[in-house]
């Protein structure tokens, strides 16, 4: 239910955008930091721990990379619906929803008896998170002014990349300590406290106004979007930016723990310390936005990613880890960069328009992982890079063509 500040009536009350120098800006930029951080820490946590559930359950990679693939395929579409509900009902009821759900949902999965268990509980997880991202993005540009946008976004996303960071990292040393079990529990918890956290910090919405016309509306608003070229390129950029992240991703740890590195599991978690690049990537990037748009930008963000996938070809630890570092810098920065432009520039249905960029997203790495597990099998770790690079690659040709349209 919505809170008492996050009712249509006093939303409608006020009109003025939050500056920077606002205090309620702060508030906004913390408990976003927060959701991000979380979302994003319940969603990758479990891609460090493939092996171990390989071990654990008796399955293949290709299967144990459904315990994040199903989760992405299914949120991509609950996306959609997410968007549209939040265009009618509001914002902040629905990412608050998301957080303990999940949360609760996670708690659960720390006792799953069977692989089939962890798949359902992964199943009904992309349905709850679907209610952060595109939300946020669509909250942010209703209730913060231009100027600050970019930061705000940049953070959010920062905070998605150090959430990805942390989960990996942490349930990777502690499932090689203590099993798999309480390093999911110990997961569920942090994001307990932190659904709390963002409940009592996020201000209510003051510019949200319900969108009425049901169905209708919503078909109306999907066509205009897909009839928008640039909104239909910044959709397939992100489908491209995630697939190669994930599918790299996905089976590297594969890779890590197999001759001729013979990493542990906690030395693996170790390397995901390389995540606050990706922060780093997407506060930097949400600045170069706000200077000097993003047109000048995306191209180039998706040549670094592209450039950090080439590098981790070779049998050499200190190339694979930098090459990884510069891939989720590339990949944060792309994201941050397309998302807000795509919220920025959708004509109507804010939210379903960020839904339909998160669905494409998603979608990338939910098939395209897929895809990679099916190579990596069959030929190897060349066959993964050359997959997405070439998919890079497109990416790229597209970036460019939004160059005239920023």
């Amino acid at each position: 239910m919505p809170r008492p500040d996050d009712t249509a009536g006093e939303r409608t009350a006020a009109s003025g955008l939050i500056g920077i120098a606002d205090p309620e800006f702060r508030r906004i930029r913390y408990a976003l930091f927060a959701s991000g951080f979380t979302i994003f820490g319940l969603l990758y946590y479990v891609q460090s721990l493939l092996p171990v559930f390989s071990d654990a359950f008796g399955v293949t990679p290709a299967q144990s990379s459904l315990a994040l693939s199903t989760t992405t395929g299914v949120m991509a579409f609950a996306l959609l619906a997410a968007g549209a509900i939040s265009d009618a009902i509001g914002r902040k009821a629905i990412m608050t929803a998301s957080l303990f759900a999940s949360a609760v949902l996670t708690l659960l999965m720390a006792l799953a008896p069977d692989w089939s268990t962890v798949l359902v509980i992964r199943t009904l997880m992309g349905v709850t998170l679907s209610g952060v991202q595109s939300v946020t993005m669509a909250y942010l540009a209703e209730e913060v002014d231009p100027k600050a946008f970019g930061g705000a976004l940049g953070l959010f996303i920062g905070g998605s990349a150090l959430g990805g960071m942390f989960g990996r990292m942490f349930a990777s040393i502690l499932a090689d300590h203590w099993g798999w079990r309480l390093a999911v529990a110990v997961v569920g918890c942090a994001a307990l406290a932190a659904a709390l956290y963002f409940r009592s910090a996020l201000p209510g919405s003051r510019r949200f106004v319900p969108r009425a016309g049901g169905w209708r509306t919503l078909a109306s608003d999907a066509r205009g979007i897909l009839s928008d070229s640039r909104q239909i390129r910044l959709f397939f950029i992100g489908f491209v930016v995630m697939s190669g992240f994930v599918t790299t991703y996905n089976y590297v740890t594969y890779r890590l723990v197999s001759a001729p590195f013979n990493l542990s599991q906690t030395q693996v978690g170790l390397i995901f310390s390389i995540y606050v690049f990706g922060s780093l990537g997407a506060v930097i990037a949400g600045r170069m936005a706000a200077r000097s748009g993003p047109a000048g930008n995306l191209w180039r963000f998706q040549i670094v990613m592209i450039s950090g996938i080439l590098l981790t070809l070779p049998d050499r630890l200190w190339l694979v880890v930098p090459g990884l570092a510069i891939l989720t810098f590339g990949m944060f920065a792309s994201h941050s960069t397309a998302s807000g432009w795509v919220s920025r520039t959708a004509q109507s249905g804010r939210a379903l328009a960020a839904s339909m960029y998160l669905f494409a997203y998603y979608q990338g790495g939910s098939l395209i992982g897929a895809v990679g597990g099916v190579l990596y099998a069959g030929q190897g770790w060349v066959a993964v890079v050359s997959l997405t690079a070439g998919l890079g690659v497109l990416g790229v040709i597209a970036g460019l063509t939004l160059r005239r349209q920023g």
